[in-house]
């Protein structure tokens, strides 16, 4: 271990995993042809640690043949390692019913290799999926709902396990959003049914209890989720949260939320709560007479509330807002 200049502590982790002379040997032969294949020290520490059973495999009939065909394919050297030190089990995928099919099938769809390459250093779960009865069906199916191809290679790069899971489960999620009433013909339309896949109907229907306590109609339930899905990813407790910070100012009520639902977006700890101690602190020492309106405060960006609000006042709010987590503490009070 000590020829490839691994930290002491990694060196030794991965020598008492070498049960005997043959896997010994067996490790030396993989870890050499890694090094010349352009992978680094700390990048094969890196990789053992995530994947310790590489030592123990086979060079010739496992790693060898995936390194060469992604050299065939096209990719990089720096490509190949970043895309292994991502997903260091892809090596370990069958050739013939994984690894070539799905390269071949990514590359179709993407157009080149440096695309593909693209996603393959976010996911590698393409390389160990059969995507000819998950990835296809999927897109044909979402494609059917009226979902763009744009839209279809954002989910790829960003929900790689979604785009992939069963089409029978996949055709149920985009089914229930539809019947829930999102708007196929709305670019939101996907965002719905990757709230649908996240959420049980248990806690679905949780959420609505939870919009309905802060006052809104039916019609105004549907209408959050047509137009901003995300807005249910917030937990029921975080709701409720924001509606007591909320309304303990005196300055707001609850239609505000209600006119504003993605308020509930924010946080309560870096967003609310600090503007919220520096606007009663002004409003005390009579440096302002008016908050601003609910969209204003909540949709402000931390630079522009800072140049409004605190930096005028630095002297009277500026620790208090940092203090508060307003502030990383990069500006300059």
């Amino acid at each position: 271990m000590q020829k490839y200049n691994f930290h002491p502590k990694a060196a030794s982790r991965f020598a008492s995993a070498l049960t005997n002379l043959k896997t010994l040997k067996n490790s030396s032969l993989v870890l050499s042809f890694l090094k010349e294949s352009g992978f680094s020290a700390s990048q094969m520490e890196k990789i053992l640690k995530s994947w310790p059973e590489l030592l123990s495999v086979n060079l010739e009939n496992i790693v060898k043949p995936k390194i060469k065909i992604f050299q065939e394919f096209g990719f990089s050297a720096n490509d190949i390692v970043d895309i292994i030190l991502k997903e260091p089990s892809v090596l370990h995928s069958s050739t013939n019913k994984r690894f070539i099919p799905s390269l071949t099938v990514l590359r179709g769809l993407l157009g080149s290799t440096a695309e593909v390459a693209k996603f393959l250093k976010i996911s590698g779960w393409y390389l160990k999926s059969d995507l000819d009865s998950s990835l296809l069906p999927n897109i044909k199916l979402l494609h059917n709902y009226g979902i763009p191809m744009k839209k279809i290679n954002w989910l790829m790069r960003y929900f790689p396990r979604f785009i992939l899971q069963n089409p029978k489960t996949m055709k149920k999620l985009v089914e229930k959003a539809d019947r829930l009433g999102a708007d196929r013909s709305s670019k939101m339309f996907i965002h719905a049914v990757l709230i649908v896949s996240s959420l049980s109907n248990e806690t679905l229907e949780l959420k609505k209890k939870t919009f309905r306590d802060l006052g809104f109609s039916e019609d105004d339930i549907l209408r959050v989720f047509r137009t901003q899905p995300h807005v249910f990813a917030t937990s029921e407790e975080k709701i409720r949260k924001i509606k007591e910070v909320v309304l303990a100012t005196g300055k707001y009520d609850l239609s505000c939320i209600v006119n504003n639902p993605t308020a509930v977006t924010r946080s309560i700890e870096k967003r609310y709560k600090p503007r919220f101690q520096v606007l009663e602190i002004l409003e005390g020492k009579n440096l302002i007479t008016n908050w601003p309106g609910f969209p204003t405060l909540f949709k402000m960006t931390d630079k522009n509330f800072f140049e409004k609000f605190v930096r005028p006042y630095s002297d009277e709010v500026g620790e208090v807002y940092v203090a508060k987590g307003g502030l990383s503490g990069k500006r300059r009070v």
